[in-house]
């Protein structure tokens, strides 16, 4: 796993697993969110979120969070893993509850300056309604979309304890990795 891709619902905690490949891995992390919302949250051109995706992805090892689908042929191309986070409707829902109301209450910066508002979250655009209008949607089309990049080792996590599971074996091998060299070679048989 060199090129890591995470997918998953709003909400489903993509960035978050991401983050933390990337650390245990050593690799960077790239968030596609960051790319597309610009100040007052509009959404990049498209032309310019493509050369982020495509600039970003060009390096030899990555991991990259988002289901954009205006640059899915760049990321899920270059990928040779797909991290999809399958969970059920109501573990979404209520960890992406409990996350907006944190960003309203503390003001968080999210990308470019922009924050999460209460009088935002009654908009068709917001983050709650667009999760009712698109987790179902992700779990019908994603295998599908899958198929197209018969190339990608999928690892499919439906709930965050498999997640977690599958984090910590990540780890177990990387260790095992730098362990292994630092083991010092047998000596050359001196002639």
């Amino acid at each position: 796993m060199q090129r890591i891709l995470v997918i998953g619902t709003t909400g489903s905690g993509k960035t978050t697993l991401a983050r933390a490949i990337a650390g245990r891995l050593g690799l960077p992390h790239g968030e596609q969110d960051g790319w597309n919302h610009q100040p007052g949250w509009q959404a990049a051109p498209t032309e310019q979120f493509r050369a982020e995706v495509e600039a970003f992805t060009a390096q030899s090892a990555w991991v990259m969070d988002g289901n954009y689908s205006k640059a899915r042929d760049i990321g899920w191309a270059r990928a040779d893993t797909l991290v999809w986070l399958d969970y059920p409707a109501g573990v979404v829902f209520w960890r992406l509850l409990r996350r907006t109301v944190r960003r309203i209450f503390t003001q968080q910066e999210l990308w470019n300056g922009n924050r999460e508002r209460l009088r935002g979250q009654f908009s068709r655009e917001s983050v709650l309604p667009w999760f009712f209008r698109t987790h179902w949607k992700r779990r019908r089309e994603t295998p599908q979309q899958v198929a197209e990049f018969p190339h990608l080792r999928v690892i499919r996590l439906r709930s965050p304890q498999q997640a977690a599971r599958w984090l910590a074996s990540l780890i177990a091998a990387s260790e095992l990795q730098t362990q292994a060299s630092s083991i010092p070679a047998w000596p050359e048989p001196q002639p």
